[in-house]
């Protein structure tokens, strides 16, 4: 039997890219996802897929933002489920701009979504995972092929912050809770990441590195490679367009 089967998985940003690619593999393995975005439509639409094929899935409207609905989100696994094993924090924005450009609200917006949605995922289900005396975090958080812009600084800096606070969460909480960074090239044509970057020049050379980039599939099977290796995968991993991770390939 798959290390996946029966566990209970709450994907955040489910309702598109990453998270919704992940929702689709993880339960054709046998889990339990509990899918949280702000689309519901979508993820009605997805759940019901699911459960076509013999899957088991239900969602929540979720804005990571936003730590009621966090709190909700995770309540609403547990009274469903009884527990929470893995949380993926797969929800992400990348405006990107030069910072000259002072697009302070976007700035807040990768802010808000990419580093403190993430804090906030962690916040609701540490206690219950903590309880359990296990648990699997695992956050997404994608880089640009190409490497840091002048029009990426903001949207890097969230996600080198995601990789500080993921790994000081694994130093916390080494032998009893799972930690795992997944990092792959911002990827494919329907990859909500990129859809709002303001300058001209960087969306271009987004929409040509699109074409090479790990696609959304390939990433939720390193995701789930990772939550299969559970016994070895507590750490950092980084995706590349041209390596596809075995579990054992984490760095512990």
């Amino acid at each position: 039997m798959s290390a996946i089967q029966e566990k209970v998985v709450l994907i955040t940003g489910a309702s598109s890219g990453i998270g919704e690619a992940t929702a689709r593999l993880l339960a054709r393995r046998g889990a339990k996802v509990v899918l949280g975005a702000r689309r519901t439509d979508r993820l009605a639409a997805l759940v019901a897929e699911i459960e076509a094929t013999g899957g088991t899935a239900s969602f929540q409207r979720l804005d990571v933002t936003h730590r009621p609905d966090m709190e909700a989100f995770a309540e609403f696994a547990l009274e469903t489920h009884e527990q929470i094993d893995v949380l993926v924090n797969a929800a992400g924005v990348m405006p990107m701009s030069p910072l000259w450009n002072r697009k302070i609200e976007e700035w807040e917006l990768m802010i808000d979504v990419n580093l403190r949605g993430v804090l906030l995922g962690i916040a609701a289900v540490l206690p219950t995972m903590q309880e359990q005396g296990w648990g699997h975090i695992v956050n997404v958080a994608p880089v640009a092929m190409q490497g840091l812009l002048p029009s990426s600084a903001v949207y890097h800096g969230t996600q080198y912050a995601v990789n500080a606070i993921s790994e000081g969460l694994r130093q916390e909480h080494a032998g009893r809770l799972h930690v795992t960074v997944v990092s792959p090239d911002v990827n494919g044509p329907s990859d909500p990441l990129a859809e709002r970057i303001a300058a001209s020049y960087c969306a271009q050379r987004m929409r040509t590195n699109r074409r090479l980039a790990m696609p959304v599939e390939a990433v939720a099977r390193s995701i789930a490679g990772a939550i299969e290796g559970y016994g070895i995968t507590a750490g950092a991993m980084r995706a590349s367009p041209r390596h596809r991770p075995h579990p054992a390939e984490y760095v512990q």
